[in-house]
């Protein structure tokens, strides 16, 4: 099974050009609040029409604005979760799975079905309670199972954690992570936590202000990310504009210095990315892309102690001018300094990412939840 999806929407301020593919996998779509996550499964459901594309999934074409192909919602078997799980507040448990068996079947065959997956679903014991009455973990279990119940072609899942506390949203995790390897199918997971995308899907979609990057392993977008966006969303905390020099050599403007490259510099790039645990204290024996810096600010975290710096040569225009540091607790009482000292760093040639960076305006305007 497979999706192929090219998807272009005006809302006017906001504009959403969305282009990728996905197999049997869990493909995740990465981006921020505003970014048009959910529209784009949206226009995959059939909810919301878009201007121009072709939508794909197992072979059966949902849209097609060329061929004036616009399948209902009914037709196209798409399971969505939504964030708020749009379960029937007046239907129980076991009428709520029922509900999603496409079948034209007597009611008794269709409840018969959904008693199979209340077991399966653990929720024995809740067959005839209202949605009121449950958990958010019991509502999300029963959204599941009323989905795939009706053998959908493709499942996606709209932030399904994001209604969750910590504590049960690990448990769900979990939950969701077997059912998604049993499913046999593509599953496209919205979300805005890297986490959840490294833990549960294989690829990733970026998406930054309603436009798509290319599709990417998820070791590709936590180990080489492309672009500012893409850095961001994978965790990255510095920045500093930049210039290529040479083919290894990299011009700071933010930060008044040169730095070493590991690997070739593409010509685009415009931006320099650095996690911040791979800033280190330089040591005597340290060599290229040391640089000096002043303490400005020592936040103490739960497990560890970031450290804000500032070269010594940052511009006083500098868009970047503040570096932040992550070291453990006891490395950083160790050297005994506080806001105001000098301190010397250095970051290793092959920890620095190579970015481009762009700016687009707008945010997606908010889709109609259906039922």
């Amino acid at each position: 099974m497979s999706i192929e999806a090219t998807i272009e929407k005006n809302f006017g301020s906001f504009q959403l050009n969305v282009s990728f593919s996905g197999g049997n996998e869990v493909l995740a779509i990465l981006g921020g609040s505003g970014c048009g996550k959910s529209m784009t499964l949206r226009c995959i459901a059939g909810i919301v029409r878009p201007d121009r594309g072709r939508i794909t999934v197992d072979g059966v074409t949902f849209f097609d604005s060329e061929r004036n192909i616009n399948l209902p919602p009914q037709q196209r078997r798409v399971g969505l979760l939504f964030q708020n799980y749009a379960l029937f507040h007046n239907m129980t448990v076991e009428e709520n799975i029922a509900a999603g068996v496409r079948e034209k079947l007597p009611q008794k065959e269709k409840l018969a079905l959904a008693r199979q997956s209340v077991s399966k679903f653990r929720l024995d014991g809740l067959e005839h309670h209202l949605p009121r009455t449950l958990s958010g973990g019991q509502q999300q279990r029963v959204a599941l199972a009323r989905i795939l119940i009706g053998q959908p072609r493709i499942l996606m899942l709209d932030e399904p954690f994001s209604a969750l506390d910590s504590s049960l949203r690990w448990e769900m995790e979990l939950e969701v992570k077997e059912m998604l390897g049993a499913f046999p199918g593509t599953t496209l997971l919205v979300s805005h936590s890297r986490d959840e995308v490294y833990r549960l899907a294989q690829r990733v979609c970026v998406l930054e202000h309603g436009t798509s990057e290319p599709v990417q392993t998820v070791q590709d977008l936590f180990e080489r990310p492309t672009t500012r966006a893409a850095a961001l969303l994978s965790g990255c905390k510095n920045y500093a504009r930049c210039t290529p020099c040479g083919s290894r050599e990299l011009e700071v403007t933010d930060w008044g210095i040169r730095l070493h490259c590991a690997a070739e510099i593409p010509p685009d790039t415009n931006l320099l990315g650095i996690r911040r645990h791979y800033v280190r204290p330089a040591g005597q024996n340290s060599g290229e892309n040391t640089f000096a810096c002043t303490v400005q600010q020592v936040i103490d975290d739960v497990f560890s102690t970031i450290v804000l710096l500032r070269p010594c040569a940052a511009a006083q225009d500098a868009q970047y001018p503040i570096l932040e540091m992550e070291l453990q607790k006891t490395d950083w009482a160790a050297l005994a300094l506080t806001p105001g000292d000098p301190i010397s760093v250095t970051i290793a040639p092959k920890d620095l990412l190579l970015l481009r960076d762009r700016e687009s305006p707008g945010t997606a305007p908010e889709a109609p939840c259906r039922r």
